[in-house]
């Protein structure tokens, strides 16, 4: 695709890669066949194709307008068409920059303003989100339905962890919502880590990956969080930490984007790669280790949603299903298993109606096989596919952990 930038687009900080992104594209349209929103919407400006021409269009000096905004904000960054492009077109990114030029252009409505600034003020925060889920489950039954759909209908508490004994040793992000929503399922990574010999190393340093803010206008503050892990997480790196691992597909898939996004800071581009390249999801470490010597085996009939930040970005689709297996858990087949589920970070609550379409889909695609349990590995899935009220929902390595003998 031919580029011709504006001179304002020319002095942007990342200009040359979306002219770059841009130039690759060429305009097949094989991504609109695997794009969630084009299927439920039919509409070309909301499908990938249509997206990347219109931040062509805002890059070349055309006018911004509040629909530009609306048709970008409805992508849920899901990344199947980078799966499926066979240019290689890195649209995450392009959209990254086409988002912060719209959103710098046109303001948004005041509700829409004051949701993303509540959002980005309470998630980051675990302490803060945990404190309100505790007291949303206290006066749930007052609460309205769309509400009481974003409660863990039940979270097994978390159990006491290992103590630290091992001299393999790995980092681990805790998240921000996990620990409200879930809170036994680091605790039970960090017991089954505990059973192979390798001990998680305390992190309280660390906080949310930046991703809540860098999604929602407010990208300086999303790198300055991605800077400040990295300065919790170095100390123990150097002391020959293996690995920093998450049990949150959606942390790990931005972890692994800091070498990415900070290459152009001088004081961290070289720590960013480290850190990115130490990265790794929890399936990352176990599939790898001798599972089998633990004694676990069950037949349990699961269903597993293979998150859009597992599959298409971290490119690891199929390993949580092979290890599963493994260890004598029946999987049912899921069809479209490529198709975003909605939840998609903030989505579910910033585009909550084609988010709940979504969700349906996905839930009567996941329960076709009469699964007794569903199993996800990414928080937000878990909790936006339980929010539905049916099969149970939760992370796969809960249930690893219970059937360890």
């Amino acid at each position: 695709m031919q580029t011709t930038l504006s001179d304002s687009a020319r002095q942007l900080p990342r200009a040359e890669e979306a002219d770059s992104i841009l130039r690759t594209c060429v305009h097949c349209g094989f991504c609109n066949a695997t794009c969630p929103t084009y299927q439920l919407l039919g509409d070309e400006l909301d499908g990938p194709r249509g997206r990347i021409y219109l931040i062509k269009q805002v890059l070349e000096g055309n006018e911004v307008t509040q629909k530009t905004q609306q048709h970008l904000d409805r992508c849920l960054s899901c990344r199947n068409c980078e799966t499926t492009c066979p240019s290689g077109v890195d649209y995450h990114n392009l959209l990254d920059i086409g988002r912060a030029v719209v959103d710098a252009a046109v303001p948004r409505p005041v509700g829409q303003r004051l949701l993303r600034e509540g959002l980005r003020t309470l998630v980051p925060h675990p302490e803060l989100f945990k404190g309100l889920v505790s007291s949303g489950q206290v006066f749930r039954a007052l609460l309205p339905g769309t509400l009481q759909s974003k409660l863990p209908r039940s979270a097994p508490p978390a159990k006491p962890r290992p103590t630290t004994r091992h001299a393999r040793q790995v980092l681990m992000l805790e998240g921000c919502v996990q620990p409200g929503l879930s809170p036994n399922t680091n605790a039970a990574a960090a017991r089954v880590l505990d059973r192979l010999g390798i001990s998680v190393t305390p992190s309280r340093e660390a906080g949310c990956c930046g991703a809540v803010d860098y999604h929602l206008d407010a990208q300086a503050a999303g790198l300055d969080r991605a800077r400040h892990n990295i300065d919790a997480w170095w100390p123990s790196i150097e002391k020959g930490a293996e690995a920093i691992v998450q049990t949150a597909s959606g942390c790990g898939a931005f972890i692994k984007d800091y070498g990415h996004l900070l290459r152009s800071d001088p004081a961290y581009a070289e720590k960013a790669r480290t850190v990115s390249a130490l990265a790794k999801d929890l399936i990352e470490v176990l599939r790898d280790e001798p599972l089998e010597q633990l004694g676990i085996h069950s037949a349990q009939r699961l269903a597993f949603h293979c998150p859009c930040t597992l599959q298409h970005a971290q490119k690891l689709g199929g390993a949580v299903e092979a290890l599963l297996t493994r260890l004598g858990f029946n999987l049912t087949t899921v069809p479209d298993g490529h198709l975003c589920c909605g939840s998609a970070g903030t989505y579910s609550l910033t585009q909550p109606e084609l988010a709940r379409q979504l969700r349906d889909n996905k839930m009567n695609a996941l329960e076709s096989g009469y699964p007794e349990v569903i199993v996800t590995a990414n928080i937000g899935c878990q909790s936006h596919l339980d929010g539905a009220g049916r099969t149970p929902v939760r992370h796969w390595i809960e249930l690893v952990e219970a059937a360890l003998p």
